[in-house]
């Protein structure tokens, strides 16, 4: 069993992994409104990404016999100047998150929470993913400012992503 101390950090990340979700659903909805179907795509299975997250956590919890306690997700923007301005967020929240995750891991060792402290080791691995991701995309975006065709041959590469369930929860099937 998880202390208390680790139960309710880890419903704040919880709730920290919808309000991503929610706000890469809002940049999916605005790049699909600015005519950017690949971005959305893109935003639209990172928005599955972070409910998966969210639910990894919510799994880890009950299996350790951890009260969840879901609270409001607070509102995210609606509209972004361009891709470029998404992905500059992105690279900024998932930095955000990944202090989050730094965080749980600082409580579960100073707690000795072994079991904890394994199941956050995929996290730590994931965000380095997610930051790398969002930099390399900024990095596209940098290298084509002011180049239509360029932001269409990424908008087009973009729409190639396809969703992949994360190996905690494929476990699960």
């Amino acid at each position: 069993m998880i202390s208390k101390r680790m139960q309710d950090a880890i419903n704040a990340q919880i709730n920290a992994e919808l309000w991503s979700a929610y706000l890469y659903l809002s940049m999916s909805m605005d790049a699909a409104d600015k005519g950017l179907k690949g971005v959305a795509n893109w935003f639209a299975i990172q928005f599955k990404e972070e409910q998966d997250h969210a639910q990894i956590f919510i799994n880890y919890m009950q299996s350790q016999g951890a009260r969840v306690e879901l609270a409001p997700i607070a509102a995210v923007d609606t509209e972004w100047d361009s891709a470029k301005a998404m992905f500059e967020q992105t690279l900024t929240h998932e930095q955000k998150v990944t202090s989050l995750i730094h965080n749980l891991c600082a409580i579960a060792a100073e707690e000795k929470d072994v079991a904890t402290a394994n199941r956050l080791t995929w996290f730590v691995d994931e965000q380095v993913e997610e930051e790398e991701s969002a930099r390399d995309i900024l990095d596209q975006l940098r290298m084509v400012e002011g180049n239509n065709y360029g932001l269409y041959m990424i908008d087009k590469e973009m729409a190639a992503r396809v969703y992949t369930t994360p190996s905690p929860l494929a476990a699960k099937e």
